[in-house]
This record gives C-alpha cells, structure tokens and sequence, in this order.
C-alpha cells in the first residue's frame, strides 16, 4: 500500500515538474531561453501524459484529466494537421502541379561536416537530380568530396563560416542570372543566389542557424534578419534551423524574410546514437521557406545520406510561369566518393 501510494506522489509530481518547461516554451516569443523549451514540445508533453495515466484510477483523476487534455492541446499545436489558432506554425498549402509549368527540384540536406559516408549524398543527388541544391555543414573534408558534382553542377557558391570548420554552400545545375553574384552572409551563416529556371528568375537561399539559448541563435537570427529582408519578390530557402517549425525562432526568420513555412516532412534530425526506428524521438529542425511567385508542390524527407540529417527533397515551379526548354537529359548518374576510413 505504501509503494502504491509512493508511485502515485512520484507520479503526480513528474507530471507537475514537465508541466513547467511545457508552458514556458508557448512563451518563446518573450526570451530565447523560453523558446529553447518549445523545441522539446513534443517530448514534454508525451512524457507528461504517460505520468499522468497511473493518476486516473486514483483520488488524483480530475488533475490527470486536465494534464491528459493540456498535452493533447500542446501536440495539436506541432501538427499541420491541427493547429490550435496562433499557436500552430503557418504553412503554406501544398500546391499540386499544373501541366503547362515546368517544376524544378531542390535538394536540402545537412552534410554532416566530418561524415564517414558521402558516397550516400553523392549517390542520392546523381538519383535525384536536382537543380538546385542548398547544402550546411561543407567542411574541407565536404570541399574534396564535392569535386565529382562540379562538372554538372557548374553554379554554385561555398561560404567560410566563423567556426572554421564548415559552412553553407548552394549548387546548381541553372545559371545564376546575369549580372549577379551569389553573396554569403552572417559570417558564412547564409548563402543567396539569384538563379535562372528558364527565364523566370528567383532567389535560392541556404542556411545555417547556431544552436537555441544559452547558445547564439537568437543572437543570430537578429543579426541576419536584414540579410533574409534582402531576398527578392521571389524565392526558396532550406535550411538546418536548429529550431522547431513551432518555434519563435523560426517565426523569426519567417518575418524577417517575408517568407512562409512549408509543412514538415518528418523528423529530419536523429542522434547517431539511436538506431532509426526511433526516429519519433527525434526533431524536426530542417525546413523549406517560400515566398513570392514560387509555388512548392511537395516536399518529402529523403533516404539516409550518411548525415545525422535527412534530406528534404522539394519539387517547385513558378506562377504563370510559360513553358520553357528543359534539360533534353534523362539518364540518371550516380556518382560515388572514394572510401575514407570511418571516424576520419
């Protein structure tokens, strides 16, 4: 009897303890470190609704109710699909396609700077094809094993970062638009490029953001919002954002660069140290922003590509945009890197 009644103590006061974090992180937009909790949303609220169950057979139900109800309410909000009004992330619509417009194909990835495998990011890009690639994380390790893609893709634009060992990078198979010239900004944080899709120009965008508080992001972020104002009427941005789409930081960059979430493909990030069918138990912290004339159609995560991330694989197009010749090309390259010895 006693240890019956010890667990059910011990339970109410885990529920009560997630409780604090759960609420602080709604708060985000009033400091940074509130915002660091809204990323664990997800986790805190699960965590608190199994403390919880064991109280429903006890004295305690109506408080674990209440919990129960608080934690359905805090998952709705990280969902697309149920978003509780001003506190669910704004997504666009996906778009379907329209037959009479060329759709063009992005590919988003986190390389992972000291990866031991990027023969599975070489191989997943000569699979996909896309026409634009924003990568994070190009160390010099990355800058050697980038060099079978230079030929197909001729366009691109590496940036230093203040860490000194890696950086953001955008490659492309299209021409940048004549007259201008790909910039890195934020210390190598954020790459733009202004790209040709047949005729109809848009910016491309790449970035990187630092870790939540106590660490830089939200230093950061206020840091580059001038940079994100500075994209065109048109544009697409990927990125590793260290941040949840729920998140103040993210509606930060949002605003910024007048730019609007897409829906989120899954959880892009999982520790290496667990296996991937606990990919549940990880974050959603890589994303696609759009704005403009650009219309995304999907945006879906990919296979492992030897990274702690998974890629995003985006297919877009322009509004009323006419027809234009595309690449005559059908054959699918795969391009493979030289082995390197694991834990290099």
């Amino acid at each position: 009897m006693a240890f019956y009644k010890f667990g059910r103590i011990a339970c109410f006061l885990a529920m009560m303890l997630l409780s604090v974090p759960l609420v602080a992180g709604f708060f985000g937009a009033w400091h940074p470190a509130l915002d660091s909790f809204a990323h664990f949303r997800v986790h805190l609220a699960v965590l608190m609704m199994l403390a919880a169950l064991p109280l429903l057979f006890g004295s305690l139900r109506w408080q674990a109710i209440a919990a129960l109800a608080f934690g359905a309410a805090a998952l709705s909000t990280t969902s697309s699909a149920l978003p509780l009004p001003g506190l669910g992330p704004v997504h666009a619509a996906i778009q379907p396609r329209a037959s009479d417009r060329p759709v063009y194909k992005m590919l988003q990835l986190n390389l992972r700077f000291n990866s031991t495998e990027p023969g599975k990011a070489l191989s997943l890009i000569g699979r996909t094809q896309p026409d634009v690639i924003t990568l994070e994380e190009v160390s010099a390790q990355w800058n050697k094993s980038l060099e079978p893609l230079l030929a197909r893709y001729p366009h691109r634009i590496l940036c230093p970062y203040p860490n000194r060992i890696f950086g953001v990078a955008i490659l492309s198979r299209r021409p940048f638009a004549e007259g201008s010239e790909p910039q890195c900004f934020g210390g190598g944080a954020l790459a733009i490029a202004k790209v040709d899709f047949g005729g109809r120009t848009g910016d491309v965008a790449a970035l990187h953001l630092g870790w939540p508080w106590p660490f830089e992001q939200s230093q950061q972020i206020g840091e580059l919002s001038s940079d994100l104002a500075s994209l065109g009427d048109s544009a697409i941005l990927g990125g590793d954002f260290n941040a949840t789409p729920w998140s103040a930081a993210v509606r930060r960059i949002a605003e910024a660069g007048g730019l609007t979430l897409m829906p989120s493909a899954g959880r892009t990030w999982l520790t290496f140290m667990l296996p991937d069918f606990m990919r549940f138990a990880g974050l959603t912290i890589d994303h696609v922003m759009a704005k403009g004339d650009v219309t995304v159609h999907s945006v879906t995560m990919g296979e492992d590509a030897g990274s702690d991330h998974r890629p995003l694989l985006v297919e877009f197009s322009f509004k009323d945009s006419a027809p234009q010749p595309e690449d005559s090309e059908s054959q699918t390259v795969v391009l493979e890197a030289p082995p390197s010895p694991r834990g290099s």
